[in-house]
């Protein structure tokens, strides 16, 4: 067995040891232990907590210094928090996740579904974004999500079998652009997590106070099968039991006919609406991301 293939190995192995200790604990004490754990990444191993620092200071400038820091720890706490929570609601099914999930602005979206030409999700690496998504295929709605695969594939498979486990079909990233469409002309919820660093693939737009190079899937392939975009954002309420508040909203823009200027204008709409989302709870977002890794032509890295 290779190093490589012996480290995904023992890195599973602790996963699964872990899972099961989180599974036979009470919810709070669990959720309790997963927050500690994120407490250790962030403050005492410092796990790309450089990278939050300096991203909290980009976003919230006019905020001080102990400000951020409280959002660092709270972001790292909800980080490890919301792994055990979405482990744990998983594994028990469809069921436990509408238990789960207030869902708010669902009826427009269930009217425009019902339009017959799909409807392109939007989200961020806020909340708990795998419940989001589950919340969705769990009330029988056909949920098709594009994802990325993981560095180490028995953690992927793991987490590809989660997600299966609530009814989310799975569209590999390298497949999108012919699957979305296949997708979307069924009828289907397209879901696509829009926050991630695009590098030289994306368009620049404004997101929390600087331009981040973002994907034009999801703008581009609701212009070419004319299907709305709604952002998405699952975010956690306070208490124990864990529960979750789901908002929908529709995104639009201005359409001129000119497909680029089109793409450029919807993303940018979709990417604002996250933005306002993040402000509203910066302690939930996922600072640990480098989001403003490529830059514009001209301009140095952050």
């Amino acid at each position: 067995m290779s190093r490589h293939r012996l480290g995904h190995v023992l890195e599973y192995g602790l996963f699964r040891l872990v899972a099961a200790l989180v599974t036979a604990l009470p919810e709070k004490a669990a959720l309790g232990l997963g927050a500690f754990v994120g407490w250790l990444g962030g403050s005492v191993f410092r796990v790309r907590r450089a990278d939050v620092d300096r991203h909290l200071a980009l976003a919230f400038p006019e905020q001080d210094a102990a400000w951020r820091h409280r959002v660092a720890r709270a972001s790292y706490a909800h980080l490890g928090r919301e792994a055990v929570s979405t482990f744990r609601v998983n594994s028990r099914g469809p069921s436990e996740v509408v238990a789960r999930t207030t869902m708010v602005g669902f009826e427009a979206f269930q009217d425009a579904l019902a339009d017959g030409r799909g409807v392109i999700l939007v989200t961020g690496h806020l909340g708990n974004w795998e419940l989001g998504g589950a919340a969705f295929s769990a009330r029988g709605l056909p949920v098709d999500a594009v994802v990325k695969g993981m560095a180490n594939p028995l953690f992927g498979a793991d987490l590809e079998a989660s997600r299966r486990r609530v009814g989310v079909r799975l569209v590999d990233l390298p497949e999108a652009p012919r699957e979305a469409l296949r997708s979307l002309r069924k009828g289907h919820v397209l879901g696509l997590i829009a926050d991630q660093n695009a590098r030289g693939q994306g368009i620049f737009v404004p997101f929390l106070g600087r331009e981040a190079a973002t994907f034009r899937g999801p703008a581009l392939f609701a212009l070419r099968a004319e299907a709305p975009i709604f952002l998405g954002v699952s975010l956690r309420e306070p208490g124990v039991p864990a529960r979750y508040r789901v908002t929908l909203e529709r995104i639009t823009a201005p359409a001129t006919g000119d497909l680029e200027k089109d793409v450029r204008a919807l993303t940018a709409a979709h990417t604002a609406a996250l933005e306002r989302a993040v402000r509203q709870a910066p302690e939930q977002y996922f600072w640990q991301h480098r989001r403003w890794k490529t830059r514009p032509p001209g301009e140095a890295r952050t």
